[in-house]
């Protein structure tokens, strides 16, 4: 089991990988061997708590397809394991910023002295702008 909170367990058999060769430079080891590798995580299909997968997709995260499935690829590391691991903990990361459920907002009122300190100053540009008439004899 993959740990991403202390109360919240992801089942690896959730997780489809396919090795793919790296992009860009790397010479004859990115040409020979499939070292980068793609995640697959349906979130539908997976033993997350439901309001979990909910907040999952509702993310605006360029990796998480229109299905609902989590794609990441990882292809820094020269080995295999080592982007599986990367790709392992991006995915993590991921569902550990949806477990947290969003604080409810609570409507909060102007103190007294605030309401008074903003009637006193308008009364003060009342008065400013009174000045600005027509002085009469």
């Amino acid at each position: 089991m993959i740990s991403i909170t202390p109360t919240l367990q992801l089942d690896p058999s959730d997780i489809t990988w396919q090795a793919v060769r790296a992009q860009g430079s790397g010479g004859q080891n990115v040409n020979k061997v499939a070292t980068a590798v793609h995640l697959r995580f349906d979130i539908g299909a997976s033993a997350l708590p439901e309001p979990v997968k909910q907040r999952l997709l509702r993310l605006s995260d360029r990796r998480i397809t229109k299905e609902g499935v989590v794609v990441i690829k990882a292809q820094d590391h020269r080995s295999q394991v080592q982007n599986r691991e990367e790709a392992v903990e991006r995915l993590t990361a991921l569902i550990r910023r949806a477990a947290i459920p969003p604080r409810k907002r609570k409507p909060s009122r102007p103190s007294r002295a605030a309401r008074a300190k903003r009637v006193d100053t308008k009364v003060r540009r009342g008065r400013v702008k009174a000045l600005r008439g027509k002085i009469r004899h």
